[in-house]
């Protein structure tokens, strides 16, 4: 290895070890300083939350001292770091180390100040926080925060809602065929199939005789979907995912769509759903005990039509309620026709920790138990409304790394 390539590795290491390896570092590089302007500013963010202290070399005496490492309660100070840590760091190292900042050092300043507020990167997890936090933001900054949260969830919006509406309309539009033509319904797989014999190979065309469309009329409500969210503080990304989630289905005409969140009370949020999704995510209240039970019971007031009815429960299933009462509501809801899927997670994370013997029981009734990232979901729901195996759905979408049970 050569003086720079070494050179170049102990500066990395001055960044991943901060100020308390500076001295033995430096001695490596033969005294030599390590870090640059750019570097040493970089090196202040990440010390603000990540170094337990930095090393001040003299106090107000002209004496040796230790600091605290931290931003203070200084407004300029915080906007200044907030700044840095754009500049430095590509957009998700920013999430993580606005959430470390609050984790660690507890700077829910962050969300009191609309000056410094306005300079935090919106993300899911920034959601989280604002919705767990909501009762204790001034009302100064109540408006800053909407328009935070309503960002993120027009992001997620965007990248999702597409892909949703395809899968659905897609999903209940193959079934028949339709005689009246439209390019946008063009059935591509059977008109080339039943098409096959007039293939032309003198002239390598395929020369289709009749042409087959996807029917695009269907009648509204044609399937109920109800979405049971847990919002105990372990499914914060999970509670505004599903109520993003809930809020597209609402759009569409051919689902009849209810939201319900629960704690140890069930909050039915079909009515904010439909309407404004940041209403509905301000409306959820993180934390507190479980009663998937009751909220359950719930739910099977709208299950008019069981074959025509999908029911998601999203839940790390710590049942607070009377689990043998969950267990029989479920085993009868899938016996009686409607489509049960359990998720243990809808985040972009991994599954969290979730009570594995419950997810077994269920699991038994034919009731897939898995985390899903939003991004598998459109596949999840086309294959609950043709009527797939849903263990064999779960096992399809949990290939990807998942763990299903």
């Amino acid at each position: 290895m050569s003086d720079n390539e070494q050179f170049e590795q102990l500066k990395r290491w001055r960044l991943i070890l901060g100020q308390a390896a500076n001295d033995k570092l430096s001695d490596m590089a033969n005294g030599r300083g390590l870090l640059d302007e750019e570097q040493s500013l970089m090196d202040e963010a990440l010390a603000a939350i990540y170094d337990d202290t930095v090393n001040d070399p003299k106090d107000k005496q002209g004496n040796s001292a230790a600091r605290s490492a931290g931003l203070g309660a200084s407004s300029p100070k915080l906007t200044k770091w907030l700044g840095d840590v754009r500049s430095f760091f590509p957009s998700d190292i920013v999430s993580v180390i606005q959430a470390d900042a609050i984790e660690r050092k507890g700077l829910t300043q962050l969300l009191f100040e609309p000056e410094t507020l306005r300079q935090v990167k919106p993300d899911i997890r920034m959601v989280a926080t604002l919705i767990a936090l909501k009762g204790r933001i001034p009302e100064r900054t109540k408006e800053t925060a909407r328009l935070l949260v309503r960002e993120v969830v027009e992001e997620i919006m965007a990248k999702l809602a597409h892909d949703i509406r395809r899968a659905v309309t897609g999903a209940l539009n193959r079934r028949r065929h339709s005689p009246l033509p439209s390019v946008t319904g063009l059935d591509w797989k059977t008109t080339i199939r039943r098409n096959l014999k007039h293939y032309d190979p003198e002239r390598q065309l395929l020369i289709p005789e009749k042409f087959y469309f996807f029917e695009r009329a269907r009648r509204s409500k044609e399937w109920t979907v109800i979405l049971d969210i847990d919002q105990s503080g372990s499914m914060a990304d999970s509670v505004i995912y599903a109520s993003i989630i809930g809020s597209i289905f609402a759009s569409l005409p051919s689902l009849d769509t209810h939201v319900v969140a629960f704690d140890t009370e069930v909050a039915d949020l079909s009515e904010q759903c439909a309407s404004d999704p940041v209403d509905m995510l301000f409306g959820i209240q993180l934390g507190g005990g479980t009663d998937i039970n009751k909220s359950v019971q719930y739910c099977e007031q709208f299950i008019h039509d069981p074959k025509k009815t999908l029911f998601i429960l999203i839940s790390d299933l710590y049942e607070g309620g009377n689990q043998s009462a969950l267990i029989r509501r479920m085993e009868n809801m899938r016996q009686s026709g409607v489509s049960v899927i359990c998720l243990l997670a809808l985040s972009d994370g991994g599954v969290p920790s979730y009570d594995a013997e419950l997810a077994k029981r269920l699991s038994g009734f034919g009731i897939p138990c898995f985390g899903c990232t939003p991004d598998r979901l459109p596949e999840l729901i086309a294959g609950a409304l043709q009527g797939q195996d849903l263990q064999t759905l779960a096992g399809a979408i949990t290939d990807s790394g998942k763990k299903s049970i």
